[in-house]
């Protein structure tokens, strides 16, 4: 079955023969898979009313477990964005009644993010949304195969991600 980007790398090989273009046979699908993703993630994340880096956000706090909360520095870690943009989010977040910030009790000049019931739903519902949308993505792969397939890529993103800052 040839796809869009066997044509591509078909076009390349003719036009440039004196390249090794059989990177492309692997990221170019890599890349167009990325952006079905983030259409599917739009999608899921719309269905509750919020945006990709709300998701992040909240995911981020409910993830911890109870009681839901996080350092702002821990959700930097994990959601990798900078200081001022988290601040902005949080700021956003807490607007909507998704977040509420806390005193810190082990450090009086610190605040600790926690996650509301409403945020709690959201994230939980918006969870749910996603893995409808990425389970139909998948649906062409056996259970084997989708395993496989996340060891590869599990390789190929390690070394970025541990690069550290």
């Amino acid at each position: 079955m040839e796809d869009e980007v066997d044509r591509l790398v078909a076009a390349w090989r003719r036009e440039r023969p004196d390249l090794d273009v059989e990177p492309l046979e692997v990221l170019s699908r890599v890349s167009r898979l990325a952006r079905h993703l983030d259409r599917a993630r739009r999608i899921a994340f719309a269905e509750v009313g919020l945006e990709p880096w709300e998701f992040d956000v909240l995911t981020a706090l409910r993830r911890a477990g109870a009681p839901y909360q996080l350092s702002p520095g821990a959700l930097l870690t994990q959601t990798l964005v900078t200081s001022g943009t988290m601040t902005n989010r949080i700021d956003r977040l807490a607007k909507k009644d998704l977040v509420e910030r806390l005193p810190d009790p082990s450090d009086r000049r610190g605040v600790l993010v926690r996650l509301t019931a409403e945020g709690r739903d959201k994230a939980d519902q918006s969870l749910a949304g996603l893995l409808a949308q990425e389970r139909a993505i998948l649906a062409e792969l056996s259970r084997q195969q989708r395993h496989e397939l996340a060891g590869l890529l599990r390789r190929l993103t390690g070394p970025f991600d541990n690069i550290p800052g």
